[in-house]
């Protein structure tokens, strides 16, 4: 059953003022655009949908390519020209637009107590039972941590070519997929997303869509992937969204962290429409 929460202002300090708090997104000015538009999209990290401007170097992007109705675009190397990132892109062919974006690890250490609760509130039980298992639960944690990001963009009102490219499998570690495309469904209509790791279906994860709209708090909505790795849920106000989810796994290499993490979101926008 999902869980609406409403989150007050005391819960948004505490919230924001995580440092170990992993939401990381796209977010375009808008997100409907003219085509033949130039946007610059920009990096978020942070809590409760809000965050701060992210202030990586381009030495953090393994990858960043723009997937239009016609074609794929690797902007990876154009981005990555100076120390400080470049994310503008031109949006000429009319429909969705995908762009995906990647980092490489960085690493942090909580002490336990910090740890272990931020093991539950992100989810990851499952690590928090395995360090139970392994005598671990009262040492410190060392997290190495990636990052994927997506946003879908809307070029004018109509769509050219044949690729749907909101539905595009981009090979990110960890991506979110929507199944329907969020910018042609009525108004209150539900959409379906499929979380992928390394390709596969991943079932049981949790899942968290946050809305934001002009002028009121932020809403998030918490649910669990069921055993196909898919997830569904209503896209019931107008603003924007961001869907959200980590999944986390023994490190390869024990030198750096004892634990894996991958974090992926997808941003898109629901313009005001009339309800049913």
């Amino acid at each position: 059953m999902i869980r609406v929460l409403q989150l007050v202002a005391l819960a948004l300090l505490l919230f924001t003022g995580n440092a170990w708090a992993h939401e990381f997104w796209l977010l375009p000015a808008r997100f409907f655009v003219t085509p033949g538009e130039k946007i610059n999209l920009h990096v978020f990290v942070g809590g409760n949908f809000t965050g701060t401007r992210w202030l990586g170097k381009s030495s953090r992007l393994t990858s960043f390519v723009h997937y239009s109705p016609t074609d794929t675009t690797d902007l990876t190397a154009l981005a990555t020209r100076a120390d400080t990132l470049s994310t503008s892109v031109e949006l000429l062919q009319p429909g969705v637009h995908l762009l995906a974006f990647s980092t490489n690890n960085a690493f942090l250490e909580l002490d336990a107590p910090k740890f272990n609760a931020y093991l539950q509130e992100n989810g990851l039980e499952r690590i928090a039972a395995l360090r139970q298992q392994r005598g671990e639960a009262d040492k410190p944690g060392r997290e190495a941590y990636r990052r994927c990001a997506k946003t879908l963009v809307q070029v004018g009102s109509g769509s050219t070519g044949a690729l749907p490219a909101y539905a595009w499998h981009t090979g990110q570690p960890l991506e979110i997929v929507p199944e329907q495309n969020p910018y042609s469904l009525p108004a209150d209509a539900a959409l379906t997303c499929l979380i992928l790791y390394r390709g596969q279906p991943l079932p049981a994860a949790l899942v968290q869509v946050w809305q934001r709209a002009p002028g009121q708090p932020t809403r998030l909505s918490q649910l669990h992937a069921n055993k196909n790795g898919r997830v569904l849920f209503r896209l019931n106000t107008p603003g924007n969204y961001m869907v959200s989810s980590v999944y986390m796994e023994p490190a390869a290499d024990h030198k750096a962290a004892d634990w894996q993490s991958t974090w992926a979101t997808l941003t898109f926008g629901i313009a005001g429409r009339r309800l049913k």
